[in-house]
């Protein structure tokens, strides 16, 4: 996901989904939700993933599979990030098209307008990083200039307008300092806190640390010559990161120094792969399970032909199981109970990649789409359903409806309905559109039991609707944000 970001910032099949393979066995339920971190936001909507152990599912209930209205807020920015505090207040990171610099929205909740902007230092990330909101509603996250920021938001005094201010600031520099590689020196690229107040981070250039709670940073090289394109996880048991090479858990050692716990190398494959932004796997690490919701571990990996589904005992780091899942895959899976949830971005055609992406083997391929639920059981990984819906958005699971909550994209050739209260989208290869005709990106509700696709409604159909593999955020009220290349779309239940 952090490489989607990046190259945010450098921007400004015929008829129903048809389901392949269903099993025979009963639905698990989903849920339990992860534990709760002292130190974020309300659960599902304090990060990108919704939680700290990016496990992709909400407490709440989504817009559900009536008609919905979508309201776009162009913003000639690119919004990745879209999270909503206990005080009902959205805020979302977005990189200006413009500049390519940061800056922080604070949202009227009311209706997705904009009440107050902050800019941000730009830094090597092209003005995107990940961001969290803590317990206290600020957003965390570190700027280009190395600074480890948190951002409060108020009225502005008596008769005053809303407002963003950096409440806070501590330089973390000096523990990324001098980790280079490729030429290029460090970044910080992803926060996420632990259960004892510590900020972990990590870099591009697998540097991982932490800051104390007394402003004291951090860190140590995870590996040298490996990368980290995409976000950090925390759970009790420790804090996930995912480079491109392997798959780490770390903690704290009895010296208060950053540690590995255990590290699993896995399958990167012979190359990046079409629908791809890095080579290795495009997973956030996530932390879901049965029991307490942090039990296991799971990425993919980016094995040739078909990546496989990688479970992890937490704690121990042995391998569970493991299963081919999808073609290529650039989202983070959802961890729901015992399921996993895998959506394939194989061939998707984004604009622009980053810089340090790689030649792509091979060098292009239509994007197709399909999505994957594998259940862990004492057997081993057991796919229960596949299907064709052709995932614009990193998906979102409620755990209350049973749901699964994305945006769509499909040629705008052809005809056809996308499924039951589907509004009619069109099917088939999702390009740029051919002979001037655009693609089309819906709505789209997918029961998390069976695969079927509940709803799909065409919200938009310019470049400027491009939802680019970004995740979408549910909110109280059943109101779902979903950021674009140029803004950002509210949708709610008409």
């Amino acid at each position: 996901m952090l490489a989607k970001i990046r190259h945010a910032a450098a921007v400004a099949g015929l008829g129903a989904t048809m389901l392949l393979t269903v099993s025979t066995g009963s639905a698990a339920a989903f849920g339990p939700v992860p534990p709760a971190n002292p130190y974020l936001g309300p659960i599902g909507t304090a990060t990108m993933h919704g939680d700290a152990e990016a496990s992709d599912t909400t407490p709440l209930p989504g817009p559900g599979t009536g008609n919905v209205h979508a309201d776009f807020h162009e913003l000639a920015a690119a919004c990745p990030t879209i999270m909503q505090g206990a005080d009902g207040f959205p805020q979302a990171l977005c990189t200006k098209i413009s500049d390519r610099a940061p800056e922080v929205l604070l949202l009227d909740p009311a209706n997705g307008n904009t009440l107050a902007s902050l800019d941000l230092t730009k830094g090597s990330l092209l003005g995107g990083v990940y961001a969290y909101l803590d317990n206290n509603d600020r957003m965390v996250t570190v700027d280009g200039s190395g600074n480890l920021l948190r951002i409060g938001h108020d009225n502005g005094g008596s008769g005053g307008s809303p407002r963003l201010f950096i409440a806070s600031k501590t330089d973390v520099s000096q523990a990324v300092a001098g980790h280079c590689g490729g030429g290029t020196c460090d970044s910080v690229s992803s926060v996420s806190p632990d259960w004892n107040g510590r900020v972990w981070f990590a870099t591009d250039n697998a540097a991982a640390g932490f800051v104390d709670t007394d402003g004291t940073a951090k860190s140590i090289v995870l590996a040298p010559g490996e990368m980290v394109a995409n976000s950090i996880a925390t759970a009790p048991d420790g804090v996930a990161v995912a480079t491109d090479h392997a798959l780490y858990l770390l903690n704290v050692d009895g010296s208060g120094n950053p540690h590995i716990v255990w590290r699993q190398a896995y399958d990167r494959g012979p190359a990046r792969k079409p629908g791809q932004l890095s080579w290795g796997t495009g997973s956030t690490p996530t932390f879901f399970g049965p029991g307490d919701g942090t039990e296991y571990l799971t990425i993919v990996d980016n094995a040739a032909n078909k990546e496989n589904l990688l479970v992890y005992n937490t704690a121990t780091g042995n391998q569970v199981c493991s299963v081919p899942a999808i073609d290529g895959s650039e989202n983070s899976p959802i961890g729901s109970g015992n399921s996993v949830f895998v959506a394939s971005t194989y061939g998707y055609p984004y604009p622009q990649l980053p810089p340090n992406a790689g030649t792509s083997q091979p060098a292009s391929a239509n994007f197709t789409g399909g999505m994957t639920r594998i259940d862990v059981s004492g057997s081993g990984c057991n796919v229960v359903w596949t299907n064709t819906v052709p995932s614009s958005a990193v998906p979102r699971l409620s755990v209350p409806d049973g749901k699964i909550y994305t945006i769509t994209r499909r040629s705008g050739l052809g005809s056809g309905s996308g499924g039951s209260g589907s509004s009619g989208s069109s099917s088939g290869s999702a390009g740029s559109g051919s002979g001037g005709v655009l693609d089309h990106y819906s709505y789209t509700v997918i029961d998390a039991n069976t695969g079927n696709i509940d709803t799909e409604q065409t919200i938009g159909a310019t470049t400027i609707n491009d939802t680019l593999q970004m995740v979408g955020t549910i909110a109280p009220g059943r109101i779902q944000y979903q950021g674009t290349v140029s803004g950002l779309f509210r949708i709610t239940p008409n």
